[in-house]
């Protein structure tokens, strides 16, 4: 089949790189319509919260809208809008505040790409005839028969397979990553050379439904405040906090701790006392550990052994460990690092990897320095 008789969907943000995915697509022969989604209702929900000052999120909302249409008529093709705000309140964003209120810091951006962008965005651009969509993400698929393979871009710093790693083979097998084989410069480069107008847009940095914005305040509007002490390794009082929740292990900005001697950090919590755990210098020995229970797991292709030896990310940015998994029960896998790492957070993904092909993820549930559990 020739290309330009296969219709791609494309996921039109707003931004530089969905829009030169689509300037890819073009280029190649693909019959490319657009669609931009908005999962967010910030007037609606501002309504709810009775603040005025969130209003501030409906203009930036708007204007991804507006520079999103004016790169499609830039580029001759059809842009659809769609809201999918019910779809994201009930799949991600309740999971989010939920796994909130259990003190765990959970990861909406993976949900939404599983949830939102290649379930419900991909079901819609089914139903207008696509035969796949696309997204600016910066990722690659090999598509195999019934196996899709998820690999990382060949930009290593603006790879996100992190964040794709909840995608089953048969979501991937409907997915096209244009850009993925493209550095950051260039895909700038060729927006440039359309005459876009986002071709030296700011990237976006925010929460994929709040924006770039303090995210306690946000945060503190859906969960009540549950102020409580701060307590130093050796027991002292040293400060009083919002509510645990609010906070993530090796968190250093907000603490308001004053006094002499190196800068603290958020070493665990005791959510029974309501208190939060800190530290400084040698007290960093309590961030670190080398084993870890996860559940949520999800494999794109195929299953793990016992033993398997792989990699594994436990933040977006840290880089790769040695791992070895073993399988608790069915549903749980005990992950063994080959060195001791640091802040590993109950709630955040842990993604598998086996050199350049992402295997998938899973979400952190139980962390241990050996056989003692940290405080997490």
């Amino acid at each position: 089949m020739e290309n330009k008789k296969i219709k791609v969907i494309v996921g039109l943000s707003g931004g530089v790189d969905s829009s030169v995915a689509l300037i890819k697509l073009i280029e190649q022969g693909y019959d490319v319509e657009a669609m931009y989604m908005r999962n967010w209702d910030s007037a609606i929900n501002n309504d709810v919260l009775g603040n005025p000052d969130l209003m501030d999120d409906v203009c930036p909302q708007e204007r991804d809208y507006q520079d999103a249409l004016a790169v499609a008529n830039t580029l001759g093709i059809k842009l659809h809008r769609v809201d999918f705000i019910d779809e994201y309140w009930d799949n991600v964003f309740t999971y989010f505040l939920d796994e909130y209120r259990k003190n765990r810091t959970p990861n909406p951006d993976i949900l939404c790409n599983k949830e939102i962008k290649f379930k419900t965005f991909l079901d819609k651009a089914l139903a207008l005839g696509a035969d796949y969509i696309a997204m600016g993400h910066y990722a690659r698929v090999i598509h195999d028969g019934d196996h899709n393979y998820l690999l990382r871009a060949v930009d290593a710093n603006k790879d996100q397979t992190y964040f794709l790693s909840q995608l089953t083979s048969k979501q991937l097998a409907k997915a096209l990553f244009p850009i993925g084989d493209m550095l950051k410069p260039s895909v700038r480069d060729l927006a440039r050379e359309y005459k876009l107008v986002v071709a030296d847009k700011k990237d976006s940095t925010g929460v994929c439904f709040i924006g770039e914005r303090n995210f306690k305040e946000f945060l503190m509007n859906y969960i009540p405040a549950n102020p409580g002490k701060i307590i130093s390794t050796d027991g002292k009082v040293v400060g009083t906090h919002d509510g645990v929740m609010y906070y993530t292990i090796g968190q250093r900005h907000g603490l308001h701790i004053g006094g002499p001697g190196e800068a603290w950090f958020v070493c665990g919590k005791d959510t029974l006392k309501n208190e939060l755990i800190v530290g400084q210098g040698s007290d960093a020995e309590l961030l670190y550990a080398n084993r870890v229970i996860v559940n949520n797991i999800n494999i794109i292709n195929g299953t793990f052994t016992n033993g398997q030896k792989m990699t594994a990310k436990f933040r977006y940015r840290q880089p790769d460990e040695e791992i070895t998994v073993n399988w608790l029960d069915q549903d749980t896998l005990e992950v063994k690092c080959a060195r001791p790492v640091k802040a590993i957070t109950p709630g955040q993904a842990c993604v598998f990897y086996d050199g350049e092909y992402c295997l998938g993820g899973a979400t952190i549930d139980q962390v241990y320095m050996n056989d003692v559990k940290r405080k997490y």
